[in-house]
């Protein structure tokens, strides 16, 4: 038996899988969680109705720390090469955010400033980086 014929390869392909989309669920999770809170509390309007400016660098804010939240689970979870597997959510990561700046670009004030999905698009990348390297240093550190 060849090691590409190995009874684990499929078991790693799966557990591949399940890590970046683990990683992407945190993401969504997170970020839609905490928007509610932040409706819900009063700190953002209520859904639908515009935001300021500062809003909106607040969302990108921890926006960022759930992408690096994301790609940590990702790295963690990932059977092998973990910094590949954050990279390859971050891929995903950056379709979901570019089809969402698609979407929203002038579909009117409520879905915020031009810069708000650019910097969505722009912080994928860092974040999955920073989150598989925070993961690498910690496992480096044991």
């Amino acid at each position: 038996m060849t090691t590409t014929d190995s009874p684990s390869r499929p078991r790693n392909r799966v557990r591949s899988l399940g890590a970046v989309f683990a990683g992407f669920v945190a993401v969504v999770v997170l970020s839609v969680s905490t928007d509610a809170i932040l409706h819900a509390t009063g700190v953002f309007p209520p859904w639908g109705l515009p935001m300021s400016n500062a809003l909106f660098l607040l969302a990108t804010a921890y926006r960022t720390v759930d992408g690096v939240v994301g790609s940590y689970v990702t790295a963690r979870l990932a059977p092998h090469r973990p910094m590949a597997h954050s990279m390859a959510g971050a891929v995903l990561g950056l379709a979901v955010a570019t089809a969402g700046a698609v979407a929203t670009w002038n579909a009117g004030p409520e879905f915020g400033p031009h810069w708000y999905p650019l910097a969505l698009i722009a912080t994928v990348l860092p974040c999955a980086w920073a989150g598989a390297s925070l993961y690498l240093w910690q496992i480096r550190a044991r």
